[in-house]
């Protein structure tokens, strides 16, 4: 299981989970209750329920970098282009807009350092 924390303009927005090749996005309760709380995308309005998905959800994928860029994030990483959550964790957490994305590293990843 891979999980990130997804900021909007440095604020804590919500979780992204891909477990078992589903993936799960669900907006943190705190910042729900904020009175100007706004969706990072309007393909993922705000609620309380996940968003569940079999791929990753456009807007994040949408954020992964394309050409000449990814092309240098793939020489210097042993990462697969399929491999769509991966890339977003390497190349999206100084990402240009409001949104980034910022690895959860969980026991497991940090059991084979």
């Amino acid at each position: 299981m891979r999980e990130a924390q997804i900021y909007r303009k440095g604020v804590l927005a919500g979780i992204l989970t891909e477990d078992d090749g589903e993936y799960r996005f669900c907006y943190d309760g705190t910042y729900l209750a904020q009175e100007d709380a706004l969706p990072i995308s309007l393909t993922l309005p705000l609620q309380a329920d996940p968003f569940v998905s079999l791929i990753l959800f456009p807007f994040f994928d949408g954020l992964i970098p394309e050409g000449w860029l990814l092309d240098v994030a793939l020489r210097n990483a042993d990462v697969s282009v399929l491999d769509r959550m991966s890339l977003l964790l390497l190349c999206c957490k100084e990402c240009i807009g409001a949104v980034s994305v910022v690895a959860i590293n969980s026991e497991e990843d940090t059991a084979d350092v």
